[in-house]
């Protein structure tokens, strides 16, 4: 299995003995060794995942990456996210996932009007089995614990990621910045219920649920 090692917040280095990994595609930086490169359609999903992306819109291009020696990856000098899955399941935007171990499954779910506020369609990527993945975000990511006993309300353009035994919903009101008269208006918010970890950015990305 690949070995996954941060070089600062900003740039992932990737050692390989004849592993692979899956990358976003154009976000290879550097490497030393001998690597070969091979863009994969529609994500390495399946035709499942080709076709649920093309309806929805939702753009991800990946490559495999495989070979002998390191690799170094970064995108647009975003803080990078280290995410170790034990069989669990992972949901992440598909602009905000870097690398996965190749052993790793990509695919898509339906997440309803959460992932319409974004503007990404209504599919969101998942990422499930054992490994390592790399998420990104704009400036550093925070991991917020879901209980039981203390469900999370999250604006919607400073989601990243959920894992763990957490039911999402998409419940009406403001947003923060609408509470303080700040922000575009946004008039949703995500609900996250269960046992689990959500990660959020500390900027937000630009919605449509203002328009909603």
């Amino acid at each position: 299995m690949a070995m996954f090692r941060l070089q600062g917040s900003k740039v992932l280095a990737v050692e390989m003995t004849g592993d692979a990994v899956k990358a976003k595609n154009g976000s290879m930086v550097a490497y030393d060794g001998q690597m070969s490169f091979k863009k994969l359609t529609g994500g390495g999903e399946g035709l499942r995942g080709m076709v649920t992306r093309r309806l929805t819109g939702e753009q991800m291009t990946v490559m495999e990456v495989k070979g002998h020696g390191t690799c170094w990856f970064a995108d647009r000098a975003s803080e990078i996210n280290l995410v170790g899955l034990q069989g669990d399941k992972l949901y992440v935007e598909s602009s905000n996932l870097l690398v996965t171990d190749a052993g790793l499954r990509t695919g898509t779910t339906f997440t309803g009007l959460r992932g319409a506020s974004q503007g990404n369609g209504l599919f969101t990527t998942t990422v499930e089995g054992h490994g390592q993945a790399a998420i990104m975000s704009d400036g550093p990511a925070v991991v917020l614990r879901v209980s039981p006993q203390y469900p999370l309300i999250v604006d919607p353009g400073a989601y990243i990621a959920h894992q763990g035994d957490v039911r999402q919903s998409f419940q009406s009101g403001v947003t923060f910045r609408t509470l303080f008269g700040e922000g575009g208006g946004e008039a949703f918010q995500i609900r996250f219920e269960g046992d689990g970890l959500v990660y959020v950015q500390p900027s937000e990305r630009n919605t449509i649920a203002g328009d909603l």
